[in-house]
């Protein structure tokens, strides 16, 4: 993959914001709010009620707009854990930051990818609503020939096919195994045929794969915020408390 580009941006009015990249583009910002207050129409007794709006980079949103947002909502929700918090709203806005052609090439289905992991990002940010799991997502294309590539660019113009597969990846603490399915996948393209089959088999061992070196960076994305739990700090056993970093256990 092109190299990643993840950053908390803390966004005022918000619960949880964050960016993500593939390279130069695409890119998307996301932000959580919630729980919070509901409308009383939009109330679920039972858990929490989950609302997604996806902004374009110019114009109003539209009836592509709802589309993504809608893919979005699907692919998060097996990893949202919103039974724990009944008759509230939790709500997700996620911005593109750049354009996209929207075309079979990958830019399209790379955009969605972005979105998704931006909004896993901003989830994990927030800390508010229990997760299952974290939501990472990758862009897989067919280039004129039959090869398949991880997060295709949109200068590739060789790609006839792409698209977007997310997973729900889980770590065991037991044996420390970790555990990647599939929820989302947009991968239409190549008939029903065993060729169709064979390349969708393919695509999605290759998107897992990266899926899993995005969890990856997440994981190390979020050490570096300083959400992990405390460490020790080993070096400086003498000195006052401002010289030492804040979140850090002290030794006695």
């Amino acid at each position: 993959m092109r190299p990643l580009h993840l950053s908390y941006e803390h966004l005022a009015r918000t619960d949880g914001s964050a960016r993500f990249g593939f390279g130069p583009n695409p890119h998307a910002l996301a932000s959580v709010s919630g729980p919070i207050e509901v409308r009383l129409a939009a109330e679920l007794p039972s858990q929490a009620t989950f609302e997604v709006y996806v902004r374009p980079l110019s114009n109003v949103p539209a009836t592509e707009a709802k589309a993504l947002a809608s893919i979005v909502k699907s692919a998060l929700s097996p990893s949202l854990i919103l039974l724990r918090n009944p008759r509230t709203l939790v709500q997700l806005i996620v911005q593109a930051l750049s354009p996209s052609r929207g075309r079979g090439d990958g830019s399209g289905s790379g955009m969605v990818a972005a979105m998704i992991n931006a909004a896993t990002l901003a989830f994990l940010d927030a800390g508010s609503v229990p997760m299952k799991g974290i939501i990472c997502a990758v862009a897989v294309g067919r280039r004129v020939g039959g090869e398949l590539v991880v997060d295709p660019s949109e200068d590739e113009d060789e790609v006839e096919a792409a698209g977007c597969f997310a997973f729900l990846v889980t770590r065991n603490l037991g044996n420390q195994g970790t555990t990647a399915s599939c929820v989302h996948t947009s991968w239409t393209e190549g008939g029903v045929g065993s060729s169709g089959f064979d390349y969708l088999v393919r695509a999605t061992e290759l998107a897992k794969g990266a899926a899993l070196v995005i969890a990856d960076e997440m994981r190390e994305c979020v050490c570096k915020m300083g959400v992990v739990p405390e460490f020790v700090f080993e070096g400086k056993e003498e000195g006052s408390l401002k010289d030492k970093p804040m979140n850090v256990k002290m030794e006695s």
